[in-house]
């Protein structure tokens, strides 16, 4: 940079700073304060209101770790401020680098009505009173603990309600009533607009030369002891820099207002709650101030819980809504974890959300809005269309630590071969200041600039911090038309989508997930709320089952509400800082016992359901709550039948002891198990393939030191794998057959933690399953349990929402390098070109590595199976306790085993005393063909709605065997919508992976 050039630079940003901002509020007064801290949760507002106050005086402290307290503030407008905008200025004791991560406030006038949120980037309220009035409000100020930036990813015990310090924590700077001086306002967006414009220019572009010699003109006119008096002239020296038009060629930033809200994270639910209605308290009066702005937030559970818990605040958004200012985006429940939730439970992010938006603003959501999740899965696009969407957005993938994904707006192709229109903002963010940095970058790094002209830009502050701002606003009049700089237009993202689409005829296509590289250990984190999870997406999955089953045949009331308020819980916890593991203490014990309660409310419903089917007597009945692939069967899937007094058994399973362990057989697989409890053979029977390499015993615990380089929870960074033991030693051993089934029960101690593996085999079964009983008390350690396969496999297949993806176990590229940890639901399988493999089949974990490996003719192939973790932030004590992990080595596995299996192992038959055997209310007959779900339809009139899909990957024919009288038969959307071009009849023609729902309506 030019001597000159940064001279004028610091010139400007000195004065800037020093004098131009701190006059924009220029006569000042202190109002008086008073105070009343609750003692425990927080209060209604109007509550809030009628407490007794008690004084207080700026610099003193408020607040312990989550407290509430309130704030009366009164005072009076001088005479002599008469036609002046007065505001109050208020400083709760702010860090101005964190907003959204520390104490925050919601202002209400005397009746109750909220004002705006106070936060560190937004501090003024307007004061409505005349001169020599009185003035009066309120403050809800939140005590929120700062946990990120004071002492970023330490551990802390702040994050729990129970443990956190009771010290106050914050001191109120200042609460005062000033007067706001709308000209220097202006003179600080002009100067900051065009400092940072300058910024972003050639070094000697003729454009920066004259930005520069405008901002020195400024100042030398600007009076920096009469700032009030001289901003106005100081303002027309910038004037004809300012009013030089945008090229024509300029990249097109469509901005939209937004403020990020994780609803947990390093607070609770219950705050979230209030995050959101302070932000939308603030944007809903921008939205007022400021007619050419839009505001968009995702999320109906959001605005369900205004609607609930802040009704004063609901009827404004109600009303900005209606003006089609203030958008509902992404038609999602929440901001969701698309990686571990099943395909259900996606299904019933977008139906409840959409439902809510429909409801309560007559509108759907065209797009999906998912700019934060950790990873997305192939399944996506396929779910996204068949639920009505048209667009994608999302950010994350610029978080990539080592391949730049290479495009900003193309067509993402999903593992059946839909396509859904994809945008990243080339901003690379999703919390926009419209910076001149964030804006050149926009236009610089766009991947699409030869064919495309126009991105995304979210503005504004997050998770609590206020949303977008009067300064943002200002900055985008600014930038609506200026030499050098993209052009700005606050536009709704619908539009923008049309536009994009329109002039990208032809887009680049990308195949398969949308793989995070970054962020690899939630996958694993917090194992007791994903395990929970799983169980309660099941219960609800079955109780539906059942409940619409017992409704058609024996009339019973389906309870509709029930399954609402059920899975609501269940998708708020698939929020993606919850089901990842990455939140406080305070959230996961909420989610565990949110879940458990799910999960025993949903059993309740399916043991009612079962009892009203099966009549009353003493036959024993089994109750099968899945489908299975064609051949596979166990029993008749979604229905009962009798379990005979003597029937057929398979070879029972033996277990003969050994010189160094013992021998498991069941006439379908033999499995030896050393005396240190690992897998030193596994044959199949019928072809003799045995499936663990000699040398190389599978069943082996390895415990890493795990220490990522940045974000606990989050991470599982690549040397970790530097540092290994193997926990090969053994305090007890033994065995024993019981009824036909054989097991061995092997404990290890090590380090801080215990682990009782019960090793069982079964009659017939070629499945050998692990049952792991774990006692966790270990710091920055991740555990992995290694099946080293003796197998030449070129890919794994690991489950995925209604299918599987496919992933090779090459590391050719560094696109494949990255993937060094990734995900599977209930099932991840290797096989050989011939067919023959293995498969690992679990009831609670995602994360999995594959290796392989070739020593002389010899190929080895390694799944490790990824069961705990303990990183130390956000929760300090992240998984410490029991837990119960379950596995299954499925010897000679295809995908087709594999897939019944991983359902066998997590949906198990249930036993039922009754008199009535069960037929169900839908079958599927066609080879690789599964029923997800069986339920009543969402609108309540009673219809069944069936939801099939191809497992296999494989192109299949077959028919819907329907088990009552009904009148049709056809096919619907994932939302139950009726379709223009609806397949009817029972038969059923599948592409690979494709979903089908199907509604039966009943007569």
């Amino acid at each position: 940079m030019h001597e000159e050039t940064s001279l004028t630079v610091g010139r400007v940003n000195r004065v800037l700073t020093e004098r131009v901002r701190p006059a924009i509020h220029s006569a000042r007064m202190p109002l008086d304060i008073a105070v009343h801290a609750l003692p425990g949760e927080p209060i209604a507002p109007a509550d809030g209101l009628a407490l007794t106050y008690e004084p207080f005086s700026a610099g003193s402290m408020w607040g312990p770790a989550w407290g509430t307290t309130w704030f009366r503030v009164r005072g009076e407008v001088p005479a002599e401020w008469a036609g002046k905008r007065v505001e109050a200025i208020i400083d709760l004791g702010f860090d101005i680098n964190m907003p959204g991560f520390q104490c925050e406030a919601l202002a209400y006038r005397p009746d109750g009505t909220p004002l705006k949120s106070i936060n560190p980037r937004n501090q003024w309220v307007a004061i409505e009173a005349e001169p020599a009035g009185a003035v009066e409000f309120y403050l809800e100020g939140a005590a929120n603990p700062v946990l990120l930036d004071y002492h970023p990813f330490l551990p802390t015990q702040d994050g729990g309600i129970q443990t956190s310090s009771p010290e106050p924590l914050y001191r109120v700077r200042h609460m005062d009533l000033a007067v706001f001086e709308q000209d220097v306002f202006d003179l600080s967006l002009d100067l900051e607009v065009l400092i940072e414009l300058q910024a972003e220019l050639p070094e000697t572009a003729p454009r920066r030369m004259r930005i520069l010699k405008a901002l020195d003109d400024a100042l030398d006119v600007l009076d920096l002891q009469r700032i009030v008096e001289t901003a106005a002239d100081a303002r027309a020296q910038m004037a004809d820099v300012l009013a030089s038009p945008a090229e024509a060629s300029a990249h097109r930033i469509a901005a939209i207002g937004h403020a990020h809200i994780d609803s947990a994270w390093l607070w609770p639910v219950r705050e979230t709650i209030r995050k959101v209605a302070r932000t939308t308290s603030s944007m809903t009066t921008l939205l007022d101030e400021q007619p050419e702005f839009k505001y968009g937030m995702s999320s109906a559970q959001q605005y369900a819980w205004i609607k609930e818990h802040r009704p004063e605040v609901w009827e404004r958004v109600k009303a900005a809504v209606a003006d089609g200012r203030f958008l509902p985006l992404g038609g999602m429940w929440v901001e969701s974890d698309t990686v571990m939730p099943t395909g259900e439970s996606l299904v019933r992010q977008f139906s409840h959300g959409q439902r809510f938006f429909e409801r309560e603003f007559g509108i759907r959501s065209k797009g999906v809005w998912l700019p934060d999740s950790f990873g997305y899965s192939p399944a996506l696009p396929q779910l996204m269309r068949r639920a009505g969407f048209e667009w994608f957005f999302t950010q994350k993938i610029s978080w990539n630590q080592r391949n730049v994904f290479p495009h900003h707006s193309f067509l993402w192709e999903g593992i059946d071969g839909s396509r859904m229109f994809t945008h990243f903002p080339s901003m690379d963010t999703y919390n926009s200041q419209l910076s001149g940095m964030e804006v050149a970058k926009a236009s610089r790094q766009f991947k699409e600039n030869r064919v495309g002209t126009m991105s995304i830009a979210p503005v504004g502050w997050g998770d609590g911090g206020g949303g977008t701002t009067r300064e943002m606003t200002g900055k985008a009049a600014r930038l609506a038309d200026l030499e050098g700089s993209a052009k700005v237009e606050w536009k709704h993202p619908d539009a923008f989508f049309d536009d994009a689409q329109a002039e990208l005829t032809d887009p680049a296509v990308w195949v398969g997930e949308l793989y995070l590289e970054l962020h690899r250990g939630t996958l694993t984190s917090q194992h007791a709320t994903k395990a929970l999870h799983r169980w309660a997406e099941q219960a609800l999955i079955e109780a539906e089952l059942w409940a619409a089953t017992a409704a058609v045949q024996t009339g019973a009331e389906y309870p509709h509400d029930e399954f609402d308020r059920l899975w609501q819980v269940v998708l708020l916890q698939e929020f993606h800082d919850i089901l990842p593991g990455t939140s406080i203490a305070w959230v996961h014990r909420e989610a565990v016992a949110m879940l458990t309660a799910v999960v025993t409310d949903a059993e309740a419903l399916s043991d009612a359901a079962r009892t009203a089917l099966a009549g009353e007597g003493d036959e024993l009945l089994r109750f099968t709550p899945t489908s299975v692939i064609a051949g596979a069967g166990r029993g008749r899937a979604l229905g009962a039948e009798l379990v005979p007094t003597e029937s057929y058994v398979p070879l029972p399973a033996a277990v003969t002891e050994l010189d160094d362990g013992f021998l498991l057989e069941n006439g379908t697989v033999s499995v030896t198990v050393s005396a240190a409890g690992l897998i030193t053979s596994a044959i199949d029977r019928e072809t003799g393939r045995e499936t663990i390499p000699a040398g190389r015993p599978a069943n082996l615990f390895q415990l890493h030191q795990d220490f990522p380089n940045m974000w606990d929870a989050w991470d599982i960074d690549r040397y970790y794998r530097n540092r290994v033991e193997d926990l090969t030693a053994v305090s007890s051993t033994t065995a024993s057959a019981t009824d036909g089934v054989a097991t061995v029960v092997v404990t290890r101690e090590f380090s801080e933690s215990t682990i009782e593996q019960t090793i069982t085999l079964r009659p017939g079964s070629r499945t050998v399953l692990l049952r792991n009983d774990i006692d966790w008390h270990e710091t920055e350690k991740l555990l992995k349990l290694a099946f080293p396969l003796d197998l030449f496999a070129r890919e794994t297949l690991a489950e995925t929402q209604f299918g599987f993806q496919r992933r090779v176990t090459h590391v050719n590229t560094s696109w494949e390098a990255a993937k060094f940890e990734t995900s599977m639901h209930r099932f991840v399988l290797a096989q050989e070109d011939d067919g023959f493999g293995a498969a690992l089949v679990n009831d609670s974990i995602y994360g999995y590595d594959t290796s392989r490996e070739v020593d002389g003719d010899d190929v080895t192939t390694t799944i490790r199976l990824s069961l705990l973790r303990a990183p130390r932030f956000p929760d300090p004590d992240t998984d410490h306790g029991s837990h119960v992990i379950t596995v299954g080595l499925v010897i000679g596995a295809d995908a087709a085993t594999a897939t019944t299996e991983g359902i066998g192992l997590n949906a198990p038959a249930k036993l039922v005393r009754g008199a009535n055997e069960v037929e169900p209310l839908v079958s599927v007959s066609g080879d690789g063909m599964l029923v997800s779900s069986v339920k009543l339809a969402d609108d309540r009139s009673g219809d069944v709605i069936v939801r099939v899909y191809e497992a296999l990957g494989r192109r299949a024919r077959g028919v819907l065997n329907v088990g009552f009288a009904h009148s049709s038969i056809r096919e619907v959307s994932l939302l139950e919508d009726d379709l223009d071009d609806a397949r009817t009849g029972d038969e059923l023609v599948l592409k690979p992976f494709e979903v089908r729902t199907v509604r039966i309506t009943r007569g």
